[in-house]
């Protein structure tokens, strides 16, 4: 049986905790060297084809899934459809845990840094330098776990705190404040001197660099970023009203995910430009070419130890998002209590953090299909499980959840005339899309 559940406190506070969710390391770490490595121009283009083509509306159909059922992932399947579709709801969860594995990881390497900025430490712009810190940093047996697992306890004090006081009270206050930070290092970044080809690059199309790589990367950074297939969408819309009007409230998440992202990438492509790095370096231009940023600036380090501040609390308020679902299964379904089942929940999670953290240094060796760890379980999260959970939420609400049209216009009472066309994308271009990306990443 479920227990009673919480309510976001305002329409306000659910918009902050789900972009919350989906404004993260994803948007500022990933988005901006994922489109360095697939073409600059093209792949934004391409990616904003994708959020709107099919990532919006599976987004939408994963929170109707959540508010209907007001269960977590498992039970609102059992709930709405029965049957099979319960593994459904257990998928979002396993890929919560994969997620959160190698997330903390990254996410700690944003605690360290604030330390660096504040210590001067990395007060250069020489780029041979800040590789070498961030490499050695990386490589490091034991540094990068104490921070992954400081990250994770972080992360657990504030899933203990439940919705109201503990995921909404910190998105209401940290998102915008994250926002006003991210527009004055883009101002200053676009008025670096060499900045005007990175901003070329970042925006001018480039088709002749677009591969069947190029769509795949694309969709799977659309659905890491905007947080579908793990049940956190679900999770977070069984928390809502069923008067609010979810698809108004869903575009608001996904524009301002959008837009931070796409501000991400103006703030470190002309960066990458003007002080000459590779923009296909890989995650370590948010955490080499930044440094060299603030480095060039008045008062660079205030601004440093802020925006990794502001970057490592961003990661926070996604990785939440991620722990709520497996917390949300354990409470509703087996009446244990969330303080219990936060602790082990994030102790699992740790602990599949450390082999990620090691692959970066002395199990870097230590390859599967010629991955590395990390690279591994990003790799089977991001082209695999997130498009599998998506792939199959599309199917339950376009085919099998007869009510679905009838619940998204909250009874009758919404006009929603678009809504044959959200159906048909969920029936058919959603699982089309889907499945032609996860064939291409596995047989690339």
């Amino acid at each position: 049986m479920s227990t009673a559940r919480e309510n976001w406190g305002s329409r306000f506070g659910f918009i902050m905790a789900a972009a919350g969710s989906a404004v993260g390391i994803g948007n500022i770490w990933r988005f901006p060297y994922t489109t360095g490595t697939n073409g600059g121009g093209a792949f934004l283009l391409i990616y904003l084809a994708i959020v709107i083509g099919f990532g919006l509306s599976v987004a939408i159909a994963e929170m109707l899934v959540g508010r209907a059922a007001q269960r977590n992932p498992v039970g609102a399947f059992r709930a709405l459809g029965g049957g099979a579709w319960p593994l459904v709801g257990f998928g979002g969860v396993l890929t919560g845990f994969v997620i959160l594995s190698f997330y903390i990881v990254v996410a700690g390497w944003t605690l360290a840094y604030i330390g660096f900025m504040a210590s001067g430490s990395i007060d250069t712009t020489d780029p041979e330098r800040l590789s070498q810190v961030f490499s050695g940093f990386v490589a490091d047996p034991l540094r990068p776990i104490l921070y992954s697992g400081v990250f994770m306890a972080l992360t657990a004090w504030i899933v203990v705190g439940g919705i109201a006081k503990g995921i909404e009270r910190w998105n209401k206050i940290l998102m915008p404040a994250l926002f006003v930070i991210l527009l004055v290092l883009v101002l200053r970044s676009v008025t670096l001197d060499g900045a005007a080809e990175g901003l070329a690059f970042f925006l001018k199309p480039d088709f002749g660099a677009v591969t069947a790589g190029t769509f795949y990367a694309a969709i799977a950074q659309a659905f890491f970023s905007l947080s579908i297939g793990m049940g956190t969408l679900l999770t977070y819309g069984s928390y809502l009203s069923k008067q609010e009007h979810l698809p108004k409230a869903t575009l608001t998440v996904a524009m301002i995910d959008t837009g931070v992202a796409v501000l991400a990438g103006l703030m470190i492509m002309p960066a990458v430009f003007a002080f000459g790095f590779d923009p296909s370096a890989g995650p370590g231009l948010t955490f080499v070419t930044l440094p060299a940023v603030f480095a060039s600036m008045p008062f660079g380090a205030v601004f440093g130890v802020l925006f990794f501040t502001l970057l490592a609390i961003a990661a926070l308020t996604s990785a939440v998002s991620i722990l709520e679902p497996m917390v949300s299964y354990v409470v509703d379904e087996h009446r244990f209590s969330r303080r219990k089942t936060v602790i082990v929940a994030s102790l699992i999670c740790f602990a599949l953090g450390v082999p990620a953290s090691l692959s970066f240094g002395i199990w870097s060796g230590f390859t599967i299909g010629g991955r590395t760890w990390f690279d591994l379980v990003d790799f089977l999260a991001n082209n695999i499980m997130l498009p599998l959970g998506g792939l199959f939420t599309a199917l339950f609400v376009g085919w099998a959840w007869k009510r679905a049209a009838y619940e998204l216009s909250n009874e009758g009472a919404l006009k929603l005339p678009w809504t044959p066309v959200w159906l048909f994308v969920l029936r058919f271009l959603a699982p089309l899309g889907i499945l032609w990306i996860m064939a291409s990443a596995l047989f690339a």
